[in-house]
């Protein structure tokens, strides 16, 4: 987990953030974050722990069927043995921004800046008739770039709109601005974005169904665990049957199709009742307990991870 922590956050009742100029937010001493609280559907979205828990293990497995995006980030990585440690680091840093002060932000920016300084390369062997052996890439490339802020963007809206409420349209728009800001902070140019909600949808939607989505054979056994196979302790996994039948029905049906993944009328129908079990749940439940940091959540993977190695006990690893 990494050491910046995110704030705990309380999340006022009701259908939106309050409504500021944009200029009172950006110097609103009360909160001198990127996304202030006040101000940021962003913030309201992701301080939701039904969408903290649920969006980045989807946008990893939706994210995989890029080969570049995949084996860029494969490929440079130090933590393959230890993947959901990686995985529960990059969430903290995640939060860190979302929620954080800016200059705690800053830190991890700066960190994750040099860290992308050494991410380039070109793929050792092909993958995908569209992306042959030689292809480069680069973690500052804005295509690849918009990718991994476009499924995050698609991941954390479904399960707020799901397991929260449906968000209204000027919500939609606000909070795809506020996803560009958020590349922009990790220097994706603003030019290489759709300029408004509707034109990202469609964007979205081509890409899903374009003929270069592949998954290499490693991409494809670290998508499918980091949606279906994450560590978890076993007083958690009734619980998890639950995850991973919505985790399921969450995912778009080309990206199913890819992973050879069946899914029947019993699962949709168990997946339906489980969102609205969810979402009656969140209602009945204390805000400090819905709302706020999902950092333990986190590290609690991280630490059933070591353990099931040190123990000998199989977990999912990669090679090297």
């Amino acid at each position: 987990m990494s050491a910046e922590a995110a704030d705990p956050a309380g999340r006022r009742r009701g259908h939106g953030p309050a409504k500021r100029g944009r200029g009172q937010a950006a110097t609103d001493t009360r909160d001198d974050g990127y996304f202030p609280r006040a101000s940021s559907v962003l913030r309201m979205v992701h301080e939701e722990k039904a969408v903290g828990l649920m969006y980045g293990q989807r946008a990893l497995c939706v994210g995989a069927v890029k080969p570049l995006n995949y084996v860029g980030t494969s490929e440079h990585t130090r933590n393959r043995p230890t993947p959901f440690r990686r995985l529960a680091r990059t969430g903290g840093m995640f939060e860190a921004v979302f929620f954080g002060p800016r200059a705690r932000a800053d830190r991890v920016l700066a960190a994750v800046d040099a860290i992308h300084q050494s991410v380039v390369g070109e793929l050792s062997e092909d993958a995908g008739p569209h992306y042959p052996a030689g292809t480069p890439y680069s973690a500052f490339d804005p295509e690849l770039m918009l990718w991994t802020i476009a499924v995050i963007a698609d991941s954390a809206e479904w399960f707020y709109d799901r397991l929260v409420r449906p968000l209204r349209a000027d919500e939609r728009e606000t909070l795809w601005q506020e996803y560009v800001r958020f590349a922009e902070l990790f220097k994706m140019p603003r030019s290489a974005a759709p300029a408004t909600y509707r034109e990202f949808r469609a964007w979205y939607e081509r890409q899903l169904a374009g003929d270069d989505l592949h998954l290499t054979a490693e991409a494809r056994y670290m998508g499918y665990a980091s949606a279906f196979e994450i560590p978890m302790p076993s007083t958690r996994q009734a619980a998890k049957r639950v995850h991973d039948l919505v985790m399921l029905g969450s995912l778009p049906p080309r990206v199913r199709e890819l992973y050879g993944l069946t899914y029947t009328r019993a699962q949709r129908a168990g997946c339906a009742a489980a969102v609205a079990s969810g979402r009656l749940a969140r209602l009945l439940t204390p805000g400090p307990l819905k709302r706020g940091s999902c950092v333990p959540a986190f590290e609690m993977v991280a630490a059933t991870e070591r353990r099931r190695i040190e123990r000998g006990e199989p977990t999912p690893q990669l090679a090297g």
